[in-house]
Formats: C-alpha cells, sequence, structure tokens
C-alpha cells in the first residue's frame, strides 16, 4: 500500500522528484506555484504598505508571509488530488471529488497561516486576534478555491508540456519489450544484434552478451521489427541492418554477416535481405 500511494502520488525516485515524468511534473508544478504565489504577495504586501505608509512594514510581512508558507505546505492537497482524479478521468462524476478536496485546502490554509500568526505575534510578545474563524475561512475559502482550480489546471499544463505524444513516441520507437511469462526486459533496440528462432520461442542477442528468449514465432518479430531496421537474412535469423560490421561471401550466394562479436548467415535465397544491407 505504501508503495502503492508513494507511486500514485509521484513522491517515489530520486531527490525532489527527479527520477522519473510524474516526479518532474512534481517539482516544475510546485515550483511554478511557489514563484506566482510569491509575487502575488509581494505586490499585497506593496500595495498595503502603499495604502497605509504609517504603519510598520511587518504586519503585511506576516500576513502575507504566512499565507504564503501555509498554501505552500498543503500543496500536496490538490496535487493529490489531481494525481487520483485528473481532469479527463472517466467517468466525469468522478471530478466532484475535487470538492471535498478544495474545501480541504482552504481550511487547512486558514488553519495554519492563523496560527503562525499566533506564534509569531507571540514570540513578538504582542497578540494576534483570530476572530470568528467561520467568517474568516468563508472569506478566504472564495481565494483558495480559485486557486485550487488553478493549480490543478497548471499541474495539467505542466504535464502535458513535459510529456508530448511525440517524445512518447519516440521513446516507444527506440526501445523494444522482450516478455518471457510475467517477466519483461525493456532494451533499447541498438542493443540488439539479431533475432534467431527457437523452437516455439525467439532468442534475441543482445550486444552486451546477454541472450533473452521470447515465446513468439519469428515471423512475428519480422513483421513488428521489419519497420524499425531489422532485415530477415535466413529462415531462422533477423539482423539488426544497423549493427551490421561486415558482410562475408561465402561462396554459392550465401554470406556470413559480423554484427560485432556475432555471426549470423545470410541465405542465398533471400536475395532482397543483402540488398538491403549493402545499402545500409
Amino acid at each position: 500500500m505504501r508503495r502503492f500511494v508513494r507511486e500514485r502520488l509521484g513522491i517515489s525516485g530520486a531527490i525532489l522528484g527527479m527520477g522519473g515524468p510524474v516526479q518532474r511534473t512534481l517539482l516544475y508544478s510546485f515550483a511554478a506555484i511557489a514563484v506566482l504565489v510569491a509575487v502575488v504577495n509581494i505586490l499585497n504586501v506593496i500595495t498595503i504598505q502603499h495604502g497605509e505608509a504609517d504603519h510598520a512594514l511587518w504586519g503585511p510581512l506576516l500576513t502575507e508571509g504566512s499565507s504564503w508558507i501555509s498554501l505552500i505546505f498543503f500543496l500536496w492537497i490538490p496535487w493529490a488530488a489531481w494525481r487520483v482524479v485528473p481532469p479527463d478521468v472517466r467517468p466525469r462524476w468522478k471530478l466532484l471529488l475535487h470538492i471535498p478536496a478544495a474545501v480541504t485546502f482552504a481550511i487547512a490554509h486558514v488553519a495554519l497561516f492563523d496560527l503562525l500568526r499566533v506564534i509569531v505575534l507571540g514570540l513578538m510578545g504582542k497578540h494576534y486576534e483570530i476572530g470568528p474563524f467561520l467568517p474568516q475561512l468563508l472569506y478566504e475559502a472564495r481565494k483558495d478555491v480559485l486557486g485550487y482550480a488553478l493549480f490543478i489546471g497548471l499541474f495539467s499544463l505542466v504535464d502535458h508540456l513535459l510529456h508530448q505524444p511525440g517524445d512518447e513516441m519516440a521513446v516507444e520507437a527506440s526501445t523494444f519489450d522482450i516478455r518471457d511469462g510475467a517477466k519483461l526486459t525493456r532494451v533499447q533496440l541498438n542493443e540488439i544484434l539479431a533475432v534467431s528462432s527457437a523452437g516455439n520461442y525467439v532468442e534475441f542477442f543482445l550486444a552486451d552478451g546477454r541472450r533473452l528468449l521470447m515465446r513468439a514465432p519469428l515471423r512475428n518479430m519480422e513483421l513488428e521489427l521489419a519497420p524499425r531496421g531489422f532485415v530477415r537474412t535466413h529462415r531462422s535469423w533477423l539482423v539488426n541492418g544497423k549493427k551490421v560490421t561486415t558482410l562475408k561471401p561465402d561462396g554459392s550466394g550465401d554470406y556470413t554477416i559480423e554484427l560485432g562479436p556475432q555471426s549470423v548467415p545470410l541465405s542465398r535465397r533471400f536475395p532482397d535481405a543483402l540488398a538491403k544491407l549493402r545499402g545500409l
């Protein structure tokens, strides 16, 4: 359960969440929100000080600073809600879950900045008059709910900008998943030197010396890998055309293909393969 929660909220991985795409969205979104809200708070301080020049600067600094700290501290609430119920969720009624999340965010935000003001003023030997909590909450909730909605939109925007479909297609095109039962090994295409038939399986020969099995006919592998630069050179072999280093004739129209340390036959029954490899 702990691992599930960490993965869903995007808090697993390297320090500050730089271990994966979700974590990068988390980092960039939080950084952008922290800066934007700080700018708004600074503008509020300037406005208040301009209107009340005879008052000390620490008053608006405390008010706006405590609000900023509280908002950033509880920013995980809209983040968690966005992760669990993104804007494109189906069925759409699940979006109603954002209502209790927004209310919780507003209550937590107001409660903490009130507490911070009480503590700071107490340390200064002053008293902070909180007043009735409900009217204050209703006043602040209008701004917090609007902020909550903007944060959800910003999370979606940052996620979209960081994960363009073209980037995902490029990653998908450069890798291949080798499945053996429940086990999956994802390798770079340029790591695969050749693929051979092995009964009901195919065997992948990798550049680092590994040999991985996958239950599938070689014909299926040919259909999947041919558009990605692989060439059928024998009834039992596919080769990665970009990894061929030597074409050595064996006589009678047959050849031996060298792909670094791996040697593969090229049968005269596959003349198109020879032409393709010479072209590459």
